[in-house]
């Protein structure tokens, strides 16, 4: 079928690669099933046509980097199962206060450092119910606030009429604004509040412009935390299993390196994210909904942040567990930085063989000790549980570890690992068969554009497309398409794979545009018209902070200047 259908159009092996390439992404496309079903059309298609031999094929769907998720799965779980990510959360939002706009702030820097380390998905669905319970309390005293402010008000008119019969003056209709002091002994008078309709369930307005502004920021920040890390989010990892398969001899792309470039890009999207959002649902006065001082603190903040730490109070004391948790944390990301830091000697030099231990080797066993290490303090009473007729019994299990298999389970993402080696076998036929040559072959024309023009089309196209279809099938489409044209064009390949990895990730304008947005949406504060509306100049200010960063600091760190020898190499064996 795929012989007779395309012999004259393109060599058979490119024909056949490509016609397994088609019906995968239609899968992934449409969603017609399961991702992780769709990502294993290859595993028999290329073996059937003749590309991959089914061991081959097979090899594939394992690769170092299912080896890293594992590990910080484990880690997470432990993270999850402490409430670590809990106390983590509700300190940063104590610090930054009720005031809206350092509310919205604060939400957005707990949700950005943990996505950092957990997944996406993982990460909104964590403090989403935090922020829940935030904007509960807001709406509540919104309406208690309401309803004194409506009683005030009566009574006010009801004392000037009584005043004004007592003097035998006509009574006259006037309208009195009520006051309130500032905190500084002077009166202000207080801003006509806008009610919502009678159907609505917020007291006003603003309270509504409020919860729309905070369930927004935490998607919008957990996609801005997943690019800080290669572990960040599925699509880092995709990119770094396929640019590491593709360029062995690269040896560029590591924890600390992608680190260094996306870091600052993190910081600067965090602040403009934050600006926007303020703007389209708070308005212009960042002094008053931004303030630190208690003098400017209204009732329900007041009481807002009240029920933050009242929350917090329930959590106890840091726990053991919680103290190793926080531990292995650092360890393994002091292990990450200092693997091979590029700048001084990193510890891998201290071993005779180059080249065995990588990032996944840290990950791996960090978390296997987590299933052996007690949960209980050594040397310390085993706790006692109460029993449901009053009597105090001991702990069944006192060497019960940090984690079980089950809790690991519970949060592996196996479709994420097989549809990272569902890509991994499509990069691989693509290189086996040549169709990657070919389609370089097919973009010579565009040899004129300048670089930065073509890494701009790259993130443009690759942020639309994942508007519609899944992060990371999108990426896997693209990435053997952009190395090819790269060679082509004689560019260095992380000019254009870089930024279209990160781009990959600005699907933030509908539900369907990532699971995070899915979840932020299902609490039903905003609508799809306000996700498009805001998530439009996210992606804008996305797309242009990537550019900024690869035309900047990117240049020196990756030397982007040149065509390295390790793609010249690549570009020269796939020729032959």
């Amino acid at each position: 079928m795929c012989r007779t259908a395309v012999r004259l159009a393109v060599p058979i092996g490119e024909a056949c690669c490509a016609y397994v390439l088609i019906v995968t992404a239609v899968y992934w496309v449409s969603e017609a099933v399961p991702l992780g079903a769709a990502a294993l059309v290859p595993a028999f298609l290329y073996p059937l046509f003749g590309v991959l031999k089914s061991s081959e094929v097979a090899a594939e769907y394992c690769k170092d980097t299912t080896l890293l998720l594992m590990g910080v799965i484990c880690l997470a779980a432990s993270i999850e199962k402490w409430n670590l990510h809990k106390r983590i959360a509700l300190r940063m939002v104590m610090i930054a206060g009720a005031k809206p706009g350092m509310l919205v702030l604060g939400f957005m820097c707990c949700t950005v450092f943990l996505s950092m380390w957990l997944s996406n998905t993982s990460t909104t669905a964590m403090v989403m119910p935090i922020a829940e319970a935030v904007l509960q309390q807001l709406i509540s005293t919104g309406v208690a606030d309401t309803q004194e402010d409506s009683e005030t008000v009566e009574a006010t008119e009801d004392d000037c009429l009584s005043g004004t019969a007592a003097l035998s003056l006509p009574a006259v209709n006037i309208s009195l604004p009520t006051v309130e002091t500032n905190g500084t002994g002077r009166k202000a008078s207080k801003p006509k509040k806008e009610k919502e309709s009678k159907d609505s369930r917020y007291p006003t307005k603003r309270d509504h412009m409020i919860c729309k502004c905070l369930s927004l920021s935490i998607t919008y920040a957990a996609t801005i935390g997943g690019l800080i890390t290669i572990t960040g989010t599925s699509t880092n990892l995709i990119f770094a299993e396929q640019f590491n398969n593709r360029y062995p001899d690269a040896k560029v792309i590591n924890f600390g390196t992608w680190f260094i470039f996306s870091f600052p890009i993190a910081i600067i999207m965090l602040l403009l994210t934050w600006v926007w959002l303020h703007f389209l649902f708070l308005g212009c006065n960042f002094r008053e909904t931004c303030s630190l001082s208690k003098k400017r603190k209204t009732r329900r903040e007041m009481l807002s942040e009240r029920k933050i730490h009242d929350e917090y109070i329930k959590l106890g004391p840091i726990s053991y567990p919680e103290v190793v948790t926080g531990v292995f944390f650092i360890l393994m990301t002091l292990l990450w930085f200092t693997r091979e830091p590029g700048f001084v000697p990193g510890w891998t030099s201290l071993f005779e063989k180059k080249g065995y231990r990588t990032d996944a080797t840290v990950s791996v066993l960090l978390g296997f000790l987590l299933f052996l290490i007690p949960a209980r303090r050594p040397f310390s009473r085993a706790p006692r549980t109460t029993a449901g007729d009053g009597s105090a019994e001991r702990d069944p299990d006192p060497l019960a570890p940090m984690i079980t298999w089950k809790d690991f389970q519970n949060l592996m993402p196996w479709e994420i690992v097989i549809l990272v080696g569902g890509g991994y076998a499509l990069a691989a036929g693509c290189k086996v068969s040549g169709l990657s040559v070919w389609i370089g072959r097919q973009l010579e024309p565009m040899s004129g554009l300048p670089p930065w023009m073509v890494t701009l089309l790259a993130c443009l196209l690759v942020s639309a497309v994942t508007e519609f279809a899944s992060n990371p099938a999108t990426l896997t489409v693209f990435l053997p398409i952009l190395s090819a044209l790269s060679e082509t064009l004689q560019i260095n390949p992380l000019h254009t794979l870089i930024p279209a990895t990160m781009c990959v990730s600005f699907g933030v304008m509908l539900p369907v545009g990532n699971p995070p947005n899915a979840i932020v949406f299902s609490y039903g504060h905003v609508q799809i018209s306000d996700m498009v509306k805001a998530g439009f100049g996210v992606n804008l200010i996305g797309v242009l902070v990537v550019m900024l960063a690869i035309m900047t600091w990117g240049v020196p760190l990756f030397n982007l200047t040149e065509f390295p020898e390790w793609a010249i190499d690549r570009n020269v064996t796939g020729s032959l």
